[in-house]
Order: structure tokens, then C-alpha cells, then sequence
């Protein structure tokens, strides 16, 4: 009798944990699914996937990836980040403002942890490609369906109906270098397969050119195309890449009126920046890192403290133009981190960035999902702080967290399912 109730009790367990552990990565679904429409349901289901974490936490494999380098070292910066707010000379509540751009950091060592158990961070994969299809449809027909243009956010950003066009660019940039991927892998067994992906990256690449250009897109997008051609072929696949980049951009630049004002604006802003009279979007950004740079030599090895950035940019806004408005983000990751934390600061968040592009350095199919995530975090960082944003930064911290958890769920000889090549 004692034996059987022990029994009972032990089933009961395996069930609960199996059942929380199943919230939990259907919650990580909810979160990808939400992220490109809504803040709120994605704070939701983020709730809902650490309350299921934690009912079920393994702490050894928390130690596992704490102790590595793409687990421990955001945790690291996040602890740099709470030290700094010892010396900053601002009001506690900014100095737990600056910190909560960091808190984010925390998640991925735990997501590691999960998905290098979970059979299910496939799915999550496919709920992000879903719901980002779905938003590339609704952008589509606002611009081609007439009646629908007012559904837009503004005129100047008309195919934008949720969050930015900044937003919108990340997400879907990130799908159409994934679809290209399967795409090439599809094209040897399965051609029409291999068509209908090659179509859909197609259609989100195109978008961004002709409807809704984040500029920093336009600088991913090539560096992403270049290391594609290279590990899949070679030297033959980064010259192939190279031309076809070529085309694409002569091709662009001819048919897109949309994407030839975006640039002349930019370089018409640039050269009003350089006479000191404008204060236009491309003259802020340069002014702020203008600026950014002063404030990291004034205090360059600890910097000025955990939330320490707002200040800064207060006392340094004096003058005409662009040079007289404060700001609160320096629009570049890296200044982002070192005017808080100085150059060691940004030493750990250039080789926590390292330790993920390695994590993610293999020929699988879901190593290339990770380094799609990481390349274009990187570079668009260097134009906004992306780490602190809400959605660029939720993309990041669960696309390392569960790509890198099925990468080592691999390597661990327990393979992941690979995301189907159809959404």
C-alpha cells in the first residue's frame, strides 16, 4: 500500500512537470506570436513563461549555462549594470530606469536552460514566422487595397500598422534570410518547396525596399546576404553573392522612387548637420554620438553609472539646431553601455555578443535562425540601442535563448526538431 501511494505521488509529479513544462514552451510560443503586434501581450506571456520556469527549474542546468559563455555573460553585464547604479550621480528611480534596459539580459541563460531540454523550440521558431507572415499580408494590402491606407500608422509610414517601420524591418528581415535558408536547402529535394520560400523571403525583402526602409535594413541585409553565400558555398557563394547583391541594388535603386527619397533625404540631412543648420533625424543621430563620445572620454573606464544617460545628454544640451535637444538613448548599443559602464562595460557586451555568434557557428539550419538573430542585432546596434528597445531586445534575448537551447539540445546528441520549411 505505502508502495503504491508513493507511486501515485510519483506519477503525479512527472505529470505536473511535464504539464508545466509544456506552459512554458507554449508560452514562448505566445511570446514570439505577440511580438510584432502587441507590448502587452507579450509582457503577459512573458509572465507566463517564467512563472512555468521556475515551478519546474533545474538550478544544475541554470549553473550549466551560467557557467558558459553565452549564459554567463549576459548575466555578468546585467551584474555590472546593478553595481553601477553605486555610482551614479542621479536620482535612484533613473538609476533603476538605466537597469531595467538590462533586466532582459537575465532571460537567457534560463531560456538556454529550458530549451536545451524542450522538444518544442521549433514551434516557437514557427509561431514567430506565422505571425510575422500575417503582418507582412496586412502590410501588403494596405498598400495595395484601396480604402485601406488610413489602417496605416502615418502617411510617411503607410504598410506600417503596428509599432515602427524600424520594427517592422528587424522582423522581417530576420524571416527572409530564415526563408532563404530552408529555401536553399529545399531546392535540392523539393523544388516546389524550395519556390514558394524562395517567394515569401522574396516578398518580405521587397517590402522593405519598396513600402516601409528601416536604413539600417539596407546595411544588414548585404552583410547577411555575404555570409550566407560563404558558408553555404564557399568563396563561389560570396562572389554569387556578391553580384547578386549588385543587381538587387541597381534593380532597387531603379524601380523604387520610395527608396531613392529615403537616401537623398538622409544625405541632404547629413549635409545640413555639417553647416550647423537642421535638426533632421539623420543630424540627431550624429549629433547624439557626437556627443556620446565626449561623455565616454570623461569617464572611460567605470563611465558614469546605471542610468546615468539622460543626465548626461540634459548638461549637454545647449546650442542651435540638434545640438540643443536632450535626449535619453545615444542610438548606439555600444555607447548605450560604455557612457553607463565605461569601456569594460562595453568589452563584456562585445564578447557576450562574440559568445553567441560562436554558439550559433554551425552549418545546421537552426544555427543559421541564431546567427540571423545575432548579425543583425549587431549591426543595427550600431545605429540604435536595440539591447534597451522592447521588441528588437525581446527578439534578441528569446531568439539566442531558444535557438541557442536547440543548438545545444543538438550537440548534447538529443536532436531538435527543425523549424518545417512552411510557416
Amino acid at each position: 500500500m505505502p508502495l503504491m501511494t508513493a507511486m501515485t505521488a510519483l506519477r503525479a509529479k512527472v505529470f505536473d512537470q511535464r504539464g508545466l513544462g509544456a506552459i512554458a514552451d507554449w508560452a514562448a510560443v505566445g511570446v514570439a506570436a505577440s511580438l510584432p503586434w502587441s507590448t502587452s501581450a507579450t509582457v503577459i506571456f512573458i509572465v507566463l513563461w517564467l512563472l512555468a520556469f521556475i515551478a519546474t527549474i533545474d538550478i544544475a542546468a541554470v549553473r550549466r549555462e551560467l557557467a558558459s559563455l553565452a549564459g554567463g555573460l549576459p548575466a555578468l553585464l546585467w551584474g555590472f549594470a546593478a553595481l553601477g547604479m553605486l555610482w551614479a550621480d542621479v536620482s535612484w528611480q533613473e538609476r533603476f530606469s538605466g537597469l531595467g534596459g538590462f533586466n532582459k539580459l537575465l532571460i537567457i541563460p534560463l531560456l538556454l536552460a529550458h530549451f536545451r531540454r524542450s522538444e518544442r523550440g521549433s514551434r516557437v521558431l514557427i509561431g514567430f514566422l506565422a505571425s510575422v507572415t500575417l503582418l507582412l499580408l496586412a502590410s501588403w494590402a494596405v498598400v495595395l487595397v484601396p480604402g485601406l491606407s488610413g489602417f496605416s500608422r502615418s502617411e510617411t509610414q503607410q504598410g506600417v500598422l503596428f509599432k515602427n517601420y524600424i520594427t517592422q524591418s528587424t522582423e522581417f528581415l530576420i524571416c527572409a534570410f530564415v526563408l532563404l535558408r530552408i529555401a536553399i536547402d529545399s531546392s535540392r529535394g523539393n523544388l516546389r518547396h524550395s519556390l514558394i520560400e524562395f517567394g515569401l523571403a522574396a516578398a518580405f525583402l521587397v517590402n522593405i525596399f519598396f513600402v516601409a526602409t528601416g536604413r539600417t535594413a539596407l546595411v544588414v541585409i548585404p552583410m547577411l546576404a555575404l555570409w550566407l553565400g560563404w558558408r553555404r558555398l564557399g568563396w563561389k557563394g560570396l562572389a554569387g553573392a556578391v553580384v547578386i547583391c549588385c543587381l538587387v541594388a541597381a534593380m532597387v535603386w531603379a524601380e523604387s522612387s520610395y527608396m531613392r527619397d529615403r537616401l537623398s533625404i538622409s544625405a541632404t540631412e547629413l549635409q545640413s548637420y555639417e553647416k550647423n543648420d537642421a535638426d533632421s533625424s539623420t543630424g540627431l543621430h550624429l549629433e547624439f554620438l557626437r556627443k556620446s563620445l565626449s561623455f565616454v572620454q570623461a569617464a572611460p573606464i567605470f563611465g558614469h553609472g546605471t542610468g546615468s544617460i539622460p543626465e548626461q545628454f540634459r548638461n549637454a544640451a545647449h546650442g542651435p539646431g540638434s545640438a540643443g535637444i536632450p535626449a535619453v538613448n545615444p542610438h548606439n548599443q555600444m555607447f548605450g553601455v560604455a557612457i553607463q559602464l565605461g569601456l569594460i562595460g562595453a568589452a563584456v557586451l562585445v564578447a557576450m555578443w562574440l559568445a553567441h555568434f560562436r554558439l550559433f557557428f554551425s552549418s545546421s539550419l537552426t544555427a543559421w535562425a541564431g546567427t540571423v538573430v545575432v548579425v543583425q542585432n549587431v549591426v543595427s546596434s550600431l545605429f540604435n540601442s536595440h539591447l534597451f528597445d522592447f521588441t528588437e531586445g525581446w527578439i534578441y534575448v528569446f531568439g539566442v535563448g531558444v535557438i541557442g537551447g536547440m543548438v545545444l539540445r543538438e550537440r548534447d546528441g538529443r536532436p531538435a526538431a527543425q523549424p518545417k520549411a512552411e510557416p
